[in-house]
């Protein structure tokens, strides 16, 4: 675990290195991470879900932790189909959204075995105290 951790801030990637980040329904990637992602990475407007470019978004701006489940699963499913990525996942959900890592970070809890998800710090905290 202690070599799978995002960097807190991402500037650069590396071949095979995805950003994953949190979005909205709509794909109207305006702020945050969402921004960066749409101007460097290849995040798709109106896209709001999914692999796009060197990217992946996750909704996080419609309901709470239930709503947003599915697009982790969905995303955790992906990292599997394809161990040539390395998926660094930020803070999804705890900036503009205004989640805490408590309340994100047990949505990764099938995450922590899979090797090419990198997790940020935070996330990790919470998962070893449960």
């Amino acid at each position: 675990m202690e070599t799978r951790i995002t960097s807190p801030r991402i500037t650069e990637l590396k071949p095979g290195e995805i950003f994953v980040f949190g979005s909205n329904l709509e794909g109207a990637h305006g702020g945050g991470a969402a921004l960066l992602a749409w101007k460097k990475w290849g995040a798709v407007w109106g896209q709001g879900a999914g692999l796009q470019g060197q990217t992946y978004g996750i909704p996080t701006m419609h309901g709470g932790p239930a709503e947003i489940k599915p697009y982790v699963d969905d995303f955790i499913r992906c990292a599997q189909e394809h161990p040539e990525l390395t998926f660094l996942v930020t803070e999804i959900g705890c900036g503009i959204a205004g989640f805490t890592p408590n309340e994100i970070a047990p949505l990764f809890k099938e995450a922590v075995g899979i090797t090419n998800i990198h997790l940020p710090q935070r996330f990790w905290e919470v998962l070893k105290a449960k």
